[in-house]
């Protein structure tokens, strides 16, 4: 995998992070760590940022081959509302099923946003400006992948995470979730769907 790594080219998208507290913060630490989760310090060839709010405002041709041409597109977390408002807005969301032979790589709010669902909605819902359009549709994401995600299985300090609040929510969503902790992966290829984990994970069906 190292080598796999040191030989791939990769774009990070930290956008997710930046509604919170302390946003641009979270952003350097997660480029620059210390990261739980050090997804830009892997040993990547090379390395780049994909900003998407900027993107509306770029001519295509100057950031489409750009991610055409990378082998992963690293998708940082946070919220989840905010990170497919702009995923959606800055056309990434349009180009993401024609990338066949790139690896999308997801970190909580960035593997959600692919799923047809967002969990995290009503807490996104506090982070929307006064006056935004941004809370319609709350509830949904991009839905590339038939199944949804609640991460943080059990996490400490989130208490909504708990297997039982995860249940109830699932219980409301016509789609399998997988309800995984911060040691377990999901990959999905060609439509199929692998859990990688070394922790806990449920799988939630309708």
């Amino acid at each position: 995998m190292d080598n796999l790594i040191a030989e791939s080219t990769a774009l990070f998208i930290p956008t997710g992070v930046y509604p919170f507290p302390g946003g641009g913060e979270r952003a350097w630490k997660a480029i620059h760590g210390p990261a739980t989760i050090p997804l830009p310090q892997l040993g990547w060839k090379s390395l780049g940022i994909l900003e998407l709010t900027a993107l509306p405002t770029i001519r295509e041709e100057n950031w489409v081959p750009a991610v055409r041409q990378a082998d992963a597109l690293l998708v940082w977390g946070g919220d989840v509302l905010y990170l497919t408002y702009w995923l959606r807005q800055s056309g990434l969301a349009d180009l993401l099923p024609s990338l066949s032979d790139t690896v999308y790589v997801g970190v909580s709010a960035g593997s959600i946003a692919v799923t047809p669902y967002n969990c995290d909605a009503e807490f996104d819902l506090e982070f929307v400006p006064d006056g935004s359009d941004m809370a319609h549709g709350a509830d949904r994401a991009l839905g590339l992948v038939n199944f949804t995600l609640y991460p943080h299985l059990n996490h400490p300090d989130m208490e909504d995470t708990e297997l039982s609040n995860i249940q109830k929510w699932a219980s409301g969503i016509p789609v399998p979730t997988y309800a995984i902790d911060d040691n377990t992966a999901i990959k999905v290829v060609d439509g199929v769907v692998d859990v990688i984990s070394e922790g806990d994970w449920r799988l939630i069906n309708p």
